[in-house]
């Protein structure tokens, strides 16, 4: 009977966590990338993906590289918010708020188009320094993970907007990363 009792109150528990991370709020999420800022001098990298983009996920997996981590931490509090999910039939699996957020940010164009992922780079009171959304003569680009060359100049030019002193070594290094990270 305790065995059970344990089983239930585990599957509880776990089911209480899992929801409390479901429900969490973009303005939270924002919140706490806020505090975290302010204390560490940083500004913030908003990462607006979802489960079902490729490109959200190369994004994700370029930023934890071991070359290219420390110097994102160095700068920068990254968060994610989940945004986008309803293209897969999960529009319940969006951060709550996201919408708001992804919209005061830029990431909507005027005709409702939006490129995930969208990044949005905000100092520590939230307010916009630089985003992913980049004119070209011929149309409104968004880095998204950068591959091309428009995409990666416009990706580090949202980098020094977010951090003036970010070394131009660090730069040439997150550079070289992405032309890389493209050619492969």
């Amino acid at each position: 009977m305790r065995k059970v009792a344990f089983v239930v109150l585990t599957l509880l528990v776990l089911g209480t966590a899992t929801q409390a991370q479901k429900t969490q709020k973009a303005g939270d999420i924002l919140k706490a990338a806020q505090a975290k800022a302010t204390e560490e001098k940083k500004s913030i990298i908003l990462v607006f993906g979802a489960s079902w983009c490729e490109a959200c996920h190369q994004l994700d997996t370029f930023l934890a590289l071991p070359e290219i981590s420390p110097i994102i931490e160095q700068y920068f509090v990254v968060a994610h918010v989940t945004f986008g999910e309803a293209v897969a039939g999960h529009p319940d699996w969006d951060t709550p708020g996201s919408d708001f957020l992804i919209t005061k940010y830029g990431g909507v164009a005027s005709n409702g188009r939006v490129s995930l992922p969208f990044i949005a780079v905000v100092d520590a009171k939230a307010r916009l320094l630089a985003n992913s959304e980049f004119t070209t003569k011929n149309d409104r680009e968004s880095t998204g993970f950068p591959t091309e060359p428009a995409e990666i100049n416009a990706f580090l030019s949202m980098l020094q907007k977010g951090a003036p002193t970010l070394t131009s070594d660090d730069l040439h290094k997150i550079e070289a990363g992405l032309r890389q990270a493209s050619a492969e």
